[in-house]
């Protein structure tokens, strides 16, 4: 991080901006403490543990996000430090809410440097999706795993190929999304950051208006849609389809109900559009998938306020808010695969219930639903639940209308950006929010990112005592 924020220092240094001191010397600071840090615990005897693993997962998000603030915290926008660490992790967790205004007018170098949060933290959650959860039995991406014992089922045989390959395919998807905005009509600049923000699934943009700024561009945003769509698919199935061998196991469940939900939902809109406002069809196709699949991708661009579609476009917005899109993805919410897992159990159940003796097997795809991957989808779902009401009555009894309260909570849970209403609906953003409610929101995004058990675990008293 300390190397990177030397890019937007040269881009506001040739930009004749002052604003390069800021990134200057929070790289500064930023590489001391961290060389500091690795000398106080480097120990050649440490051990991997599941404890280790858990704290460290979140230690290095949060001091992430609290560098990530470095350079707003130095710069002279007008945000309080409490603002800052919000709008980092907001960009570090790829979630894209912000309290920042003024964007079309701000320094390059701040701008890009969001932009560059938010790619980070796709990234990053990729890897920890696919490397490191599932050893920790907590990430619903180990359903891919659930056959792997044996070296044979692997998608590769050593961890570090895995890697390479998530990340030539995460940087090949930035690329070709920001040639194809540069050639679409967007400036360089803008094509860069929107680039990396719709891979990420993160939904920064460089102007207030969000990709509302190129509404009349109908092809920007299709290219929008396209690789928002491609961020939230498993990034599994980009290494599987680059190996021959393995394209004839490129099938998974996720994928196929979410694009049947696009579909379906996208075709509901757009026919509500074309009633309510008497557009065309091609237009109301357009601004009714792109909105929805912000969404369910938990991207968060807007063109429009779109709850104000009306009730029924309202409740499906709400509704895939919650769910998501897929595991080993960029993109936050439930997941997709939880969703089939839990309609697994509830299948199973209600058939035992009117055939007692019946045996009734639990599949997700091929493989089969091991009862230690079904009591992780539960835990998921219910601690998603209980810290999604915790935290939307922490909200209310910090003065925030219940609206506001609830959203919030539930954008930041699912890592979305933009919630409902006036205030933090698309057309709003978090600017007018609280100090104290901005740190609960920081802890929703968080825990939402790295799939709440492994914050909620260290809260408890046994991962503290032996």
């Amino acid at each position: 991080m300390a190397a990177t924020m030397l890019i937007p220092a040269l881009i506001d240094l040739k930009a004749g901006s002052r604003d390069w001191l800021v990134f200057v010397q929070a790289a500064g600071l930023t590489a001391v403490l961290c060389w500091l840090t690795s000398l106080a615990t480097h120990h050649p005897e440490i051990r991997f543990t599941p404890r280790l693993g858990f704290l460290l997962i979140v230690a290095l998000w949060l001091s992430a996000a609290v560098f990530g603030a470095l350079p707003f915290i130095f710069s002279p926008l007008p945000i309080s430090i409490i603002k800052a660490f919000f709008e980092s992790m907001s960009g570090i967790t790829a979630t894209g809410a912000t309290v920042l205004t003024g964007l079309d007018r701000m320094p390059r170098g701040i701008l890009l440097w969001r932009s560059m949060l938010c790619w980070f933290g796709g990234l990053g959650f990729i890897g920890l999706g696919l490397l490191l959860l599932p050893s920790l039995r907590v990430g619903g991406i180990q359903l891919l795993h659930m056959e792997s014992s044996d070296k044979s089922e692997k998608i590769l045989p050593r961890i570090h190929q895995i890697a390479t390959g998530i990340v030539l395919a995460y940087v090949s998807l930035t690329l070709v999304c920001t040639i194809l905005y540069f050639v679409a009509g967007m400036g360089m600049f803008d094509a860069i950051n929107h680039g990396m923000t719709t891979v990420a699934t993160a939904g920064f943009s460089t102007h207030d208006s969000s990709l509302g700024f190129y509404a009349h561009n109908r092809a920007i945003l299709i290219i929008a849609t396209v690789f928002m769509i491609l961020g939230a698919l498993p990034f599994v199935l980009y290494i599987k389809a680059a190996m021959p061998q393995r394209r004839v196991s490129m099938s998974d469940p996720q994928v196929t109900l979410f694009f049947i939900i696009i579909i379906g939902f996208s075709a509901i809109l757009a026919t509500g559009l074309m009633l309510e406002t008497g557009i065309g069809l091609v237009d109301a196709i357009i601004a009714a998938t792109f909105n929805l699949v912000s969404v369910i991708t938990t991207t968060g661009f807007a063109t429009e306020d779109y709850t104000l579609w009306g009730a029924e476009a309202l409740g499906i917005f709400f509704l895939v808010t919650f769910i998501g899109s897929c595991s080993g993805s960029t993109s936050g919410g439930i997941k997709i695969n939880r969703l089939i897992i839990l309609w697994q159990m509830a299948s199973a159940s209600l058939t035992r219930l009117i055939l007692p003796n019946a045996i009734v097997k639990m599949r997700y795809g091929k493989s089969e639903i091991t009862d230690e991957v079904a009591q992780s989808a539960l835990l998921f779902i219910f601690l998603y639940m209980a810290s999604l009401v915790a935290g939307a009555t922490v909200l209310a009894m910090l003065g925030n209308d219940l609206g506001t309260a609830f959203t919030g909570a539930l954008t930041a849970l699912s890592n979305v950006g933009p919630g409902f209403g006036e205030t933090i609906g698309p057309a709003g953003n978090f600017s007018t929010i609280g100090d104290p409610s901005l740190l609960v929101l920081s802890y929703l995004m968080l825990a939402g990112r790295l799939e709440i058990v492994t914050v909620v675990i260290l809260f408890t008293r046994r991962f503290w005592t032996r």
